[in-house]
């Protein structure tokens, strides 16, 4: 939600190292940026985000999934948090569940996800590795919404491709990829904060 005159409450979930997430926080911190992290979710409790959220002054908060009956029911306690806390937009940031329907419902349209790949190639897990044993020449990132497919399925939002070099491996061709995600992320949070984003099928239009 946008408050009035305001900016886009964003919550960002988490698992790791959270790099993507320091990208989302750095525009957060501009005056002139249209949106706001006010709250960061991690599965893992000590998750290195976790600990740049808290160096921003940002909430932070540790879900424990053991603590619920099944995968639903997780994913509704994580509805929960971000709804008391009027959060218009979620951005996973190396986020490494597969979140259920029922999650994806109630954010339909106000969740993107960031992945290391040109969608729709390289889904799922280890795509810099799926790319390199393919033998691709290009890769690149995608910024995306959130949809109830398999996994990485959703409309695409933003792409940067990124050339594959024959001296790659995988540790090289991810930190080069890195540097799109850190800079597409934040740019799609500002089209969808300005309202400039539109779902037509399965297309996304910038307007």
């Amino acid at each position: 939600m946008t408050p009035a005159g305001g900016r886009l409450r964003v919550g960002v979930l988490v698992s790791g190292r959270g790099s993507n997430l320091q990208a989302l926080l750095d525009a957060s911190s501009r005056r002139d940026y249209p949106a706001e992290v006010v709250v960061v979710i991690s599965d893992r409790e000590r998750a290195a985000a976790l600990d740049r959220a808290r160096a921003a002054g940002v909430e932070a908060l540790f879900i424990n999934p053991k603590d619920y009956a099944d995968r639903e029911a997780f994913d509704l306690a994580l509805v929960r948090e971000f709804t008391v806390r009027q959060v218009g937009l979620v951005c996973n940031a190396g986020f490494m569940r597969i979140l259920s329907p029922a999650y994806v419902r109630a954010f339909a349209g106000r969740a993107m996800n960031i992945h290391p790949s040109l969608l729709p190639a390289f889904p799922g897990l280890h795509a810099q590795r799926q790319a390199l044993e393919y033998g691709a020449k290009v890769a690149g990132a995608t910024v995306h919404f959130v949809d109830e497919g398999p996994v990485d399925t959703g409309p695409i939002i933003l792409q940067a491709s990124v050339p594959v070099h024959p001296d790659d491996t995988e540790d090289s061709l991810s930190a080069r990829i890195l540097v799109q995600e850190h800079r597409l992320y934040p740019e799609a949070v500002r089209l969808f904060a300005e309202g400039r984003l539109a779902v037509v099928g399965r297309r996304v239009i910038v307007r």
